[in-house]
């Protein structure tokens, strides 16, 4: 298996902070890692030095076949980076934006201004083109921003946050734009809160937590670590919570979790539809009025919630599209 990302034992401090203490990773080429974690995790220190704008203190990395320190210049040339924040100058227009990229990428004046051409055309800006690149929404300065980071063709791709700020459409329309990035063959390190980003777009995720990688694995391993499927139980009356707790831990063997208001109970099951079942019957053989009756699987704030010790990030922020 090829990798297009490794990294090993990775190590940074500023003053008495250590950022980073010993991580590992490895992404091989053509897939999506997700890299998620709360905020001052480690997730940006661990991006600027695989894209070779920090040196680590300790450890060793190699992005596209080349080592992060000694084959800086190699690894710029293989790399296209977007920050949590677009990184365009306002003042030029979205088309000078890329040509000018290009020109310090070393392409031809010809090369640059059809490459600009192409991605402006690409991520819907076309319209917008000549206009300068303060004057674009959030959504547009982040779609431009994506542009600007692949006018190289990069092989690798390092996303830090990219969506932070964005309405969920705008969201959307990003994640589209990144999976055909790769399907074109590209790699692509995400690095998010976002539970529901990492959940659609990753291949992989390793979690992040206090400078070490705490837990990696797919979605649906990581959602494995935490337990099998609930059963979710709404009850028209509170008062009938103590009843329905003893009616769920009689047929279920395991007592429920009772949320803060005391209309609902949870209970982890063992056996599936076995579990259901019983539950069901027990809590119509004591009388419990019940308006919801739900399994679910778990989702990634409940690993989250379960590695880190608190909840992840919703998609709540609002913005200009």
């Amino acid at each position: 298996m090829e990798l297009a990302i490794q990294a090993e034992g990775l190590r940074k401090r500023y003053g008495a902070h250590e950022a980073l203490r010993g991580v590992d990773l490895a992404v091989p080429a053509g897939s999506v890692l997700g890299v998620l974690g709360p905020n001052g995790a480690g997730k940006t220190t661990t991006v600027r030095i695989l894209a070779t704008l920090l040196e680590p203190d300790a450890g060793t990395a190699r992005v596209a076949g080349f080592d992060v320190v000694r084959d800086r210049r190699r690894v710029q040339r293989a790399i296209g980076l977007t920050g949590q924040y677009a990184a365009v100058d306002e003042q030029l227009t979205g088309r000078e934006n890329l040509r000018m990229v290009g020109m310090l990428l070393r392409l031809s004046r010809a090369a640059a201004q059809a490459r600009a051409r192409e991605l402006l055309e690409k991520f819907d800006l076309v319209e917008a083109a000549d206009r300068p690149a303060g004057t674009y929404s959030g959504g547009m300065r982040r779609r431009l921003d994506l542009a600007v980071s692949l006018i190289g063709d990069p092989a690798v791709l390092f996303l830090d946050e990219p969506t932070t700020g964005l309405d969920p459409a705008s969201r959307i329309a990003l994640w589209a734009m990144i999976r055909e990035q790769v399907d074109a063959g590209v790699t692509v390190l995400l690095t998010t809160q976002y539970l529901e980003e990492a959940d659609q777009l990753a291949d992989r995720i390793a979690v992040v937590d206090n400078g070490q990688v705490i837990a990696e694995g797919t979605a649906d391993e990581l959602k494995n670590k935490v337990g099998g499927e609930r059963l979710d139980v709404g009850l028209a009356d509170p008062s009938q919570r103590p009843a329905a707790a003893a009616a769920l831990t009689r047929a279920v063997g395991v007592a429920p979790v009772a949320d803060d208001d005391g209309r609902s109970l949870s209970v982890q099951l063992a056996t599936g539809m076995e579990d259901i079942a019983e539950a069901a019957l027990a809590l119509r053989a004591a009388g419990v009025e019940v308006v919801d009756f739900a399994v679910r699987r778990p989702s990634l704030d409940d690993v989250f919630l379960h590695l880190t010790g608190h909840a992840g990030t919703k998609n709540t922020e609002r913005s200009a599209a």
